[in-house]
């Protein structure tokens, strides 16, 4: 994949992040792709997932396919 410049990207924090545990980020980017980093250390790394791979996630997860942890 090609490197995806993330430095103008609008995160959103998950509405499950808290300081006790994992506080996920995501950006919805025009080039069809979604980063997905950790809200705790903003310049680190981000995963970046196809949009229609992030969307089957989701819709996996909420559909209770995928252990909710």
């Amino acid at each position: 994949m090609d490197t995806i410049d993330l430095t103008e990207a609008a995160w959103f924090k998950s509405t499950r992040s808290n300081a006790q545990s994992a506080c996920v980020e995501v950006a919805f980017l025009d080039a069809g792709v979604v980063p997905v980093r950790d809200s705790k250390d903003p310049g680190g790394p981000a995963l970046v997932f196809q949009a229609a791979a992030w969307s089957a996630f989701l819709t996996a997860l909420k559909a209770g396919e995928i252990p909710n942890i």
